[in-house]
Parts: C-alpha cells; sequence; structure tokens
C-alpha cells in the first residue's frame, strides 16, 4: 500500500513538473519577434530603379512597452543586389540600408514613423506597426547602373537595429531574445528591359 502511494506521490511530482516547465517556456515564447519579407517588386520611376516591399512584423511585448516609454526603435532593410559572374564572384552592384525609426512622445502622446527628415504621424502603435510593414518607392540606384536585359540578383531582410539603443539596451538586447527581430534573407532577381528609342 505504502508503494503505491509512493509512486503516485512520484507521477503527481513529475507532472507537476511538467507543468511547470511549460509555464515556464510559455512566456519565452510569447516574446519571439517575427518577421519575413513576403513582397518584393522592383520598379522603375524616373530614371531609379525603386522598390516596393512588404513585410509581416511583429513586436515582442518588452519592445512595445519600451515604446510606450519613449524608446526609439531603429528598423533596418537591408538590399544587395549583385551581377552574377561565371569567372569570379558575383559583382556587387547596390549595398544600401534604409532606416526607418518608430517613436511616441510620450507628452504629446502622439506616435511616428520617420526616415531621415520625413516622418509620417499615426493615431497608436498598431498604425505605427502597420506603415513599417510596407516600403513603398524606396530609390536604390540610377537605372544607367544596370546593363539593359541582364539578370541581377537582389536580397532583402528587416531587423531591428540594436545599435541604436540605448546602451543599457544594447546589453540587454544581446541577451534576451525578447530584443531579437531579423527576418531571412529573401531573394529575387530582375532585369532592366532594353527601350525600342526609335518608337
Amino acid at each position: 500500500m505504502s508503494g503505491l502511494r509512493a509512486s503516485s506521490v512520484a507521477a503527481a511530482r513529475c507532472l507537476a513538473l511538467a507543468l511547470a516547465l511549460v509555464l515556464a517556456l510559455m512566456p519565452l515564447s510569447a516574446q519571439s519577434a517575427e518577421a519575413q519579407v513576403v513582397r518584393i517588386d522592383p520598379l522603375i520611376a524616373d530614371g531609379e530603379l525603386t522598390m516596393d516591399i512588404d513585410f509581416d512584423l511583429d513586436l515582442t511585448r518588452s519592445m512595445q512597452d519600451a515604446a510606450e516609454r519613449g524608446v526609439s526603435l531603429s528598423f533596418a532593410v537591408d538590399l544587395m543586389i549583385t551581377a552574377p559572374r561565371w569567372w569570379w564572384r558575383d559583382r556587387v552592384v547596390v549595398e544600401s540600408t534604409l532606416i526607418r525609426r518608430l517613436s511616441y512622445n510620450t507628452l504629446t502622446r502622439q506616435w511616428r514613423v520617420s526616415a531621415g527628415d520625413l516622418y509620417l504621424p499615426v493615431g497608436s502603435i498598431e498604425e505605427a506597426v502597420g506603415v513599417l510593414r510596407q516600403v513603398r518607392g524606396w530609390h536604390v540606384a540610377p537605372v544607367d547602373r544596370f546593363e539593359p536585359n541582364a539578370r541581377y540578383d537582389g536580397r532583402i531582410r528587416l531587423r531591428l537595429d540594436s545599435s541604436q539603443l540605448a546602451r543599457p539596451l544594447q546589453v540587454d538586447a544581446l541577451n534576451r531574445g525578447a530584443w531579437s527581430l531579423a527576418s531571412p534573407w529573401r531573394a529575387f532577381d530582375f532585369s532592366i528591359q532594353q527601350t525600342d528609342s526609335s518608337r
């Protein structure tokens, strides 16, 4: 009888331990940020190669809390375009980064997303993240940098630029997955079609 009771106690302890482990891991999974490049559209406008890009982006609770306390979050869109060469390494034609900043003014209670000197005011953090999920008309390079009808390979990713955080948060970012956000590189290819100038 005592052996049966001891085995029941041991089983109950194992079950409690397993439940504790599940509960302990749940906040970690809830804290993971997600980012994916879902659409890339190279376009020609006014003699420039431009990019329209869509992202799937979700912030962690830590990122949202920090932003709501007035900490600016910088997001980098990294782009690399190469020309394939069979006899040597691919030639890098374009290497560029677009920085966009999510910020909140705690005095005016105003959210905004900025790129350089330009900024867009929005009403909530949800709207701000919605803006960050899209890049439209990013001027990448003059068209004359590309050979007509040649194939070019590109890749794009989105990441949180933790180097722009305040120093204590930079240290925290190195130690906590809650501050880790980087999409996988998304590959694409394109060519600039030659136009018939005689028409």
